[in-house]
C-alpha cells in the first residue's frame, strides 16, 4: 500500500508581512507548497529612509501568481505594518476567509539608507527604522495573538531577525537597535504565549541575496574601497564576514529554517534565536 505523506502545514493558515518580494515571497510560496493557506500584506509605497524602493503592486501580483501556481490559496493586501489597524484588518480578513490562524511570520523590514555614526543620524531615519522594523513587528504579533489564543489550536510565531541582533555594525545604530530589540520582544512573547501552546522564536539571517543586501548603499558601507563592485567582487568582500566559504545565503535557506521552526518538528523550541549565518556570529 502506498504511504500518503501529509505536508507539514496542510490545513493551516500563515500570516506573512512584507510578502511582496524577497524573503516574504519565498516564505509565501514555500508554505503554500507545504499545504498552508497564506495571508499577507505589503506596504507598496516607498519609505523615505529605506535604501531601496518598496515592492510594487506588480511584485505583489507576482507573489500571488507564484503561490497559486503551487496550488496555494492566498489573500495578499496592501498594508503598512506601522498602521496597527491595517495589520488587524489583514488578520481579520484571513480568519474570516480561512477560519483560523496558526503561524505568524513577522518579516516586513527596511535597511536604512542613512548610514552614519549614531550621533550624526537623522531623526527621520531613526524613527522610520524603529517604526517599521520593531514597532511593525509588535503590531503584527499584537494583532495576531488574540485570534490564535481564542482558536485554541496553539501555533508558532517567528520574527525575522539578523546577525545585526547579535553584534553591532558601525554606522547602523538604528538597524542594529531594532534587531536586538525584537529578540527581547520575542522572549517576552514566548513566556506569555506558552500557556496557550503558542511558540515564539527569531530566525536571524546573515546577508541574503535580495535587494536589501544587493544594493549600492550597503556595498558602499562594507566595501568603501570599491566604486561599483560586481557580483564576484562583492562576494569576496562579503565572504570575510563568515566562517563558511559564502558571501550570502539564498531566501530559500531562510525559508527552510522558518518553516522548520514553525513546524511540529520543532514543537518544543520556543524563546530562542536560530542563526542562519554561515558562522558569522561565531567569527
Amino acid at each position: 500500500m502506498t504511504e500518503v505523506r501529509t505536508r507539514r502545514f496542510d490545513g493551516k493558515v500563515v500570516l506573512i508581512t512584507g510578502i511582496g518580494r524577497g524573503q516574504g515571497r519565498q516564505h509565501a510560496v514555500d508554505f503554500a507548497r507545504e499545504g498552508a493557506h497564506v495571508v499577507g500584506l505589503d506596504i507598496l509605497e516607498d519609505i523615505a529612509s529605506s535604501n531601496q524602493p518598496a515592492a510594487t503592486r506588480t511584485d505583489l501580483d507576482e507573489t500571488i501568481r507564484l503561490v497559486e501556481d503551487v496550488g496555494g490559496k492566498i489573500i495578499a493586501l496592501k498594508g503598512d505594518v506601522r498602521d496597527y489597524d491595517a495589520v488587524r484588518a489583514t488578520v481579520a480578513a484571513g480568519v474570516e476567509t480561512f477560519g483560523r490562524l496558526d503561524v505568524v511570520v513577522g518579516n516586513a523590514g527596511i535597511t536604512p539608507g542613512d548610514l552614519r555614526p549614531f550621533w550624526e543620524l537623522g531623526e527621520q531615519s531613526w524613527r522610520e527604522t524603529i517604526d517599521v522594523n520593531l514597532t511593525g513587528l509588535f503590531h503584527t504579533v499584537k494583532a495576531a495573538a488574540p485570534a490564535m489564543i481564542e482558536a485554541g489550536y496553539g501555533g508558532a510565531m517567528v520574527l525575522t531577525g539578523s546577525i545585526s541582533g547579535g553584534k553591532g555594525w558601525a554606522n547602523m545604530a538604528h538597524y542594529c537597535s531594532t534587531k536586538f530589540g525584537l529578540i527581547g520582544l520575542m522572549r517576552v512573547m514566548a513566556i506569555e504565549l506558552a500557556p496557550h501552546g503558542i511558540r515564539a522564536n527569531v530566525v536571524s539571517p546573515t546577508n541574503v541575496d535580495t535587494q536589501m543586501f544587493m544594493n549600492p548603499v550597503i556595498k558602499k558601507l562594507f566595501a568603501p574601497h570599491l566604486d561599483d563592485p560586481d557580483r564576484e567582487e562583492w562576494r569576496a568582500v562579503a565572504k570575510t564576514m563568515h566562517l563558511l566559504d559564502i558571501g550570502w545565503v539564498e531566501p530559500a535557506d531562510i525559508s527552510a529554517a522558518v518553516r522548520w521552526i514553525c513546524s511540529d518538528e520543532a514543537r518544543y523550541v520556543t524563546g530562542t534565536t536560530l542563526p542562519v549565518d554561515g558562522g558569522a556570529l561565531a567569527k
